[in-house]
């Protein structure tokens, strides 16, 4: 059974179309980061998946139920650490997240949870007193409460140092071993990339993307790099390499070339490169996440 059903759904706000005909399945078990540039219809479609709005048109389900006629039971199954959410008035952060599993009806000890996301000796302060960090770090508790089958992450390292950042990419393995599904929804490409099996890309409430992210450098043809190293660079060889289709770009540094090309022209350039002089080294990266993003949605942000 799919995790995340979403059948043609859209989304007006007036005169504005938040969603069009969005069309998108999660499975069971996968780690899924759903990207986009601001205003492109993240939240909206969140909102959605926990009935907090309600599409104008088309449908979704989460685990087979219906997220409007069946709200409560994907509540149940679900955990969620929303985008600029508060803490609730001087409750400590243990009463935070006995709150939590009290409302959904399981036992749990509250103490393991705050240890699991790195705050287990603040549960007697009260969370109005917390920094913007361990505010994060509650609600990502009170998300893990219960241990739900679906864990929606919107924003999940706002606020966090590199450590806390870790430590939700840590967590978020540790989550996906177990079976839980992921919805990972983050600007931070970096963390998407550490953590996701599949990613899908919202543009102007539009999904212009699904596919695991090699699966995306094949669909673009997006341009990693090569760092050929030689002895000397001989005339005419950055020429030559310039000419090749597939190469975007060519600078040297020293006694290297930085060259920008599709993975198909790379062993094309360094045999060039062999047979004009001596190589001392070759590296080669691939295009990142953040490479891939720019490229289907034109660098909005």
């Amino acid at each position: 059974m799919a995790a995340i059903e979403i059948s043609g759904v859209a989304k007006r706000f007036g005169d504005v179309t938040a969603l069009q005909n969005l069309d998108l399945t999660v499975e069971e078990g996968e780690v899924f980061g759903f990207l986009g540039p601001n205003g492109a219809g993240k939240s909206t479609t969140i909102d959605i998946l926990l009935d907090h709005v309600r599409p104008t048109a088309g449908s979704a389900r989460v685990f087979g139920y219906d997220t409007q006629a069946e709200s409560v039971p994907v509540r149940e199954r679900t955990g969620v650490l929303p985008e600029g959410y508060g803490t609730l008035g001087r409750m400590t952060g243990r009463k935070h997240v006995e709150f939590a599993l009290e409302a959904k009806g399981v036992n749990g000890d509250p103490d393991a949870v705050l240890d699991r996301v790195g705050i287990a000796g603040a549960g007697d302060r009260r969370a109005e007193a917390y920094s913007k960090g361990m505010k994060q770090r509650l609600m990502l508790a009170i998300a893990l409460a219960g241990d739900p089958d679906l864990l929606i992450l919107d924003e999940p390292t706002t606020g966090l140092d590199p450590n806390g950042a870790r430590r939700i990419r840590q967590i978020v393995q540790t989550e996906a071993d177990r079976g839980t599904t992921v919805f990972f929804s983050s600007h931070i490409l970096e963390q998407v990339e550490a953590v996701c099996d599949r990613v899908g890309i919202l543009n102007q409430g539009q999904l212009v993307a699904v596919d695991t992210i090699d699966g995306l450098r094949e669909a673009t043809g997006a341009t990693g790099q090569l760092r050929v190293t030689m002895a000397s660079i001989p005339d005419g060889l950055v020429e030559t390499v310039r000419e090749r289709d597939g190469v975007t770009s060519v600078t040297v540094e020293q006694t290297t070339l930085l060259v920008g090309c599709e993975n198909a022209v790379k062993s094309a350039v360094v045999s060039d490169c062999h047979g004009a002089g001596t190589v001392e080294n070759v590296e080669t990266s691939e295009p990142s996440l953040e490479d891939l993003f720019v490229s289907y949605t034109g660098g909005g942000n």
